[in-house]
């Protein structure tokens, strides 16, 4: 499954997410509870969910009203952040709930040029914040989202001005668009401030990956989150919760540039890196620094084994480095083997074949080679001449729909 953020439309802010989240099945009583008590921590916080509309769009509105006690630092919020005793306040949601806070602080460190520790929460409210960083990744826990992959559609700034203890800026803040570096933006389509450093922050958090368009899905559930504004748009935040039709998986890529290495080591290091679990490996010949001929070694792993593979790749090449690209997903067809019967010289043997699928539907085949080897050895036959047969069989098989699978 996939969840796919859409704030073109009307930007996005904390009670935006928490609200859309909410609209998806998120237990509001349970969000409300733990909102109120961490938000207690930095001030006097009021909750209220409720269903409304915006331009005759039907949402989830999270209302939220708070007063500071008083302003505080980065360091002294994460202090009492991790203060916080609540039965559904877990491990993960506070991790998540730091890091959003470290994005924040961050960015306003960079805007403000100031130290990360000197960073004082006011502009965008500790309490306020609190409430909402903590409802949304509870809420955000709670729907297994970690788990799934997230994209975002370009984000919706607003226009126009602001006025704060900085002085009458324009949209969007400076913090909000630091956050949003990488990301793609756009201004309006009103003159109001659309996206806030704390939506901002909790989306750069949440998403793998941003695009300019919807990916290829299947909707299967849709939440929107009110903002409190009402506009002449539809001031809402849509999550579409969705099945890709085809899945993926999430991997790391790891390589080195060698250009001291024998070939010896390099047909070792390339099997010892499929025995340690490594999903592929490749070697691919180039010409490095000063003209000199080498090879790029590339890896591709799960995470997990990321750290142990790259130390086999450190102890057994000598490479002073190895580049991790983290956390790319691949797109992967759903994959079978289907056993036929292949009856060649007069003999009958079983041959697997490897199917790769889209649903239901077979995209390709290929006789899977090992099997063909054994074949074409036992019987004396030519491999490529088993290799044809086999797939001269299964195609006639799926034509007449024979395939027993």
């Amino acid at each position: 499954m996939v969840v796919v953020f859409d704030p073109q439309n009307s930007g996005i802010a904390g009670n935006m997410v928490l609200g859309a989240m909410l609209d998806l099945g998120a237990d509001p009583d349970i969000t409300t509870d733990l909102m109120e008590y961490s938000g207690s921590y930095f001030g006097d916080v009021t909750v209220k969910i409720k269903k409304t509309k915006k331009s005759e769009i039907s949402a989830t509105l999270a209302e939220v009203k708070c007063k500071d006690k008083d302003t505080i630092t980065y360091n002294d919020l994460i202090g009492r952040l991790e203060k916080i005793n609540h039965e559904n306040i877990s491990k993960d949601v506070l991790n998540f709930s730091k890091r959003v806070f470290k994005t924040l602080a961050t960015a306003e460190s960079k805007v403000h040029g100031m130290n990360l520790n000197d960073i004082h929460f006011h502009e965008v409210g500790a309490a306020d914040a609190v409430a909402d960083v903590i409802g949304t990744a509870y809420c955000f826990h709670s729907l297994g989202f970690p788990s799934k992959r997230i994209y975002s559609l370009p984000v919706a700034l607003g226009g126009g001005r602001v006025q704060n203890v900085h002085g009458n800026l324009k949209i969007p803040a400076p913090a909000t668009i630091e956050i949003l570096r990488g990301v793609p933006v756009m201004g309006g389509p009103v003159d109001f401030e659309l996206t806030t450093p704390t939506g901002a922050a909790l989306l750069v958090n949440m998403v793998d990956e941003f695009c300019t368009n919807y990916p290829l899905i299947i909707n299967r559930k849709i939440g929107y989150g009110a903002g409190d504004m009402d506009l002449e748009i539809p001031n809402v935040l849509r999550i579409v919760m969705a099945d890709s039709t085809i899945p993926m998986d999430k991997i790391s890529i790891l390589e080195t540039n060698l250009d001291n290495v024998t070939g010896e080591v390099l047909g070792h290091v390339f099997d010892r890196l499929l025995n340690e679990g490594a999903l592929d490996v490749s070697l691919i010949s180039t010409v490095m620094k000063k003209n000199r001929p080498g090879h790029l070694l590339r890896v591709i792993s799960k995470p997990h084994d990321c750290d142990r593979l790259s130390e086999v790749i450190f102890r057994e090449t000598g490479t002073l480095g190895v580049r991790v690209l983290p956390y790319v997903h691949r797109n992967i067809l759903k994959r079978k083997l289907i056993p036929i019967k292949l009856k060649i010289k007069g003999y009958t043997r079983i041959i697997n074949v490897k199917v790769g699928m889209i649903n239901d539907e077979i995209i390709n085949y290929s006789p899977e080679y090992e099997d063909a080897k054994s074949i074409a050895n036992e019987l004396k036959v030519p491999l490529k001449v088993v290799m044809r047969k086999a797939e001269e069989i299964f195609k006639v098989s799926i034509n007449n729909q024979e395939l027993d699978e």
